[in-house]
């Protein structure tokens, strides 16, 4: 049973790879069987874009390739962790929570806040008024392409506009002006 393969590749390191797995297959097969010699099935020619084995490792091992070769390998572990090396890991004091240390009273309303931080239980006033004095805008504008192309000065009840405010918008509110919202 003999029987020989040629390849016409350019890639004359697979074209060898897979004469010596055709060789491999013929002596590992039992001789003897009926009927035609070992023959391939399908022959197909490898495209010039596949890469040249490396010299040096096709000479260092002559014996045919095994199929796990071809495999990417992923690190693992060669041995369980212990449930106290875990534990440490997960509860080093890095890892723990801070003390914070910036916390002040808000002056507004007495609740916990961050220093330099905007307190959230007066951040909802702060938006509804923002939003009644938008509202108030969009009323005297009609419409967002005829806002004017200065600066909007807010006054509130018992204010009056100085000589800074001569040319800028002016929108006037009827009541008192919020102790957190400061004047311009």
């Amino acid at each position: 049973m003999a029987a020989w393969v040629v390849f016409w590749s350019p890639a004359r390191g697979l074209r060898e790879l897979l004469q010596r797995c055709w060789g491999q297959l013929e002596r590992s097969l039992p001789r003897g069987l009926p009927g035609h010699p070992w023959a391939p099935a399908l022959v197909v020619q490898a495209p010039a874009t596949l890469p040249d084995p490396l010299e040096d490792i096709r000479e260092e091992s002559n014996k045919a390739p095994n199929f796990l070769d071809s495999i990417f390998w992923m690190a693992a572990p060669k041995k369980r962790r212990t449930i106290e090396v875990n534990r440490c890991r997960r509860r080093h004091p890095s890892k723990l929570i801070k003390l914070k240390t910036n916390i002040d009273v808000c002056p507004e309303c007495g609740n916990l806040k961050q220093k330099h931080v905007l307190c959230g239980y007066c951040y909802q006033k702060i938006k509804m008024e923002t939003g009644l004095i938008r509202i108030q805008i969009k009323e005297k504008e009609a419409g967002p392409f005829n806002a004017p192309t200065v600066e909007t000065v807010v006054l509130y009840e018992g204010e009056k506009p100085t000589e800074r405010d001569e040319g800028k918008r002016i929108i006037e509110r009827n009541r008192k002006r919020p102790s957190w919202f400061t004047q311009n």
